[in-house]
């Protein structure tokens, strides 16, 4: 397995994951598929070193499969929350417990400092234990409960909002 920065020739891979979970799962609350221009317009919004979007892959049949993604997002737009950014991870069903996610977030977590990132914050639905414990090995820690927030295939769902402070002060992170 290699990490590196997510390409366009990754694009059809990255969607296979994210789509599975727009469409069957409730890792993401989004319920419609993105386009193909929405597909490239993510993956530019993830061009910037400060909000990078990594891929996991391995080679398969002289390419490679992406067998999992994670991405760095702002956590708002306003200049005074620009020291904290927004993790997003995911991975393939068939990849799953075999620390795909975890050497992902690794990657993620370890390049953040040095792009004025020092806390980062992750949204986990409940009823994900999977996501939960990635977080929790990692050093996250639940700040709060945004109770029944969202509603997916008829459930109503809480999401649980996760902080880890990086190692070090970053100052000067900048919009």
């Amino acid at each position: 397995m290699m990490i590196r920065r997510a390409a366009v020739d990754d694009l059809a891979g990255i969607f296979e994951i994210y789509d599975a979970e727009v469409l069957r799962g409730i890792g993401t609350f989004d319920t419609v598929c993105k386009t193909a221009a929405e597909r490239h317009d993510w993956l530019a919004s993830h061009a910037a070193a400060r909000y990078p979007a990594l891929v996991a892959v391995e080679p398969d049949h002289g390419g490679t499969r992406v067998l999992g993604w994670a991405t760095l997002s702002p956590w708002s737009t306003r200049c005074a929350y620009a020291r904290a950014a927004e993790s997003s991870v995911y991975v393939h069903a068939s990849a799953r417990w075999r620390g795909v996610g975890r050497s992902l977030m690794e990657a993620l977590l370890g390049g953040a400092p040095a792009q004025g990132v020092a806390q980062v914050l992750a949204r986990v639905v409940e009823g994900n234990p999977a996501s939960l414990a990635l977080h929790e090995r990692l050093g996250f820690e639940t700040v709060g409960v945004l109770r029944r927030v969202g509603e997916k295939f008829g459930r109503v769902l809480d999401v649980r909002v996760m902080q880890k402070g990086l190692e070090g002060p970053v100052f000067g992170a900048s919009c």
